[in-house]
């Protein structure tokens, strides 16, 4: 029985993650993500945000937001 629920807690931990990255790139598609250019590292940020004399603007989400 043990064996059993492990393994549905697998397949449903599987199932999950896809969906998150499917909510993902629909996410990413939205004009709101897709008009801007978005650098993912924090360092290259705060160069270019010294550089350019300009502001941070961070994006925080969770996987499983709508």
């Amino acid at each position: 029985m043990r064996r059993m629920l492990s393994a549905l807690c697998v397949v449903a931990a599987a199932a999950s993650a896809q969906s998150f990255e499917e909510r993902l790139e629909e996410k990413l598609k939205k004009p709101f993500a897709s008009n801007a250019s978005w650098v993912k590292s924090f360092a290259e940020a705060k160069k270019q945000a010294t550089e350019g004399s300009k502001l941070i603007f961070a994006y925080f989400s969770r996987s499983y937001a709508p």
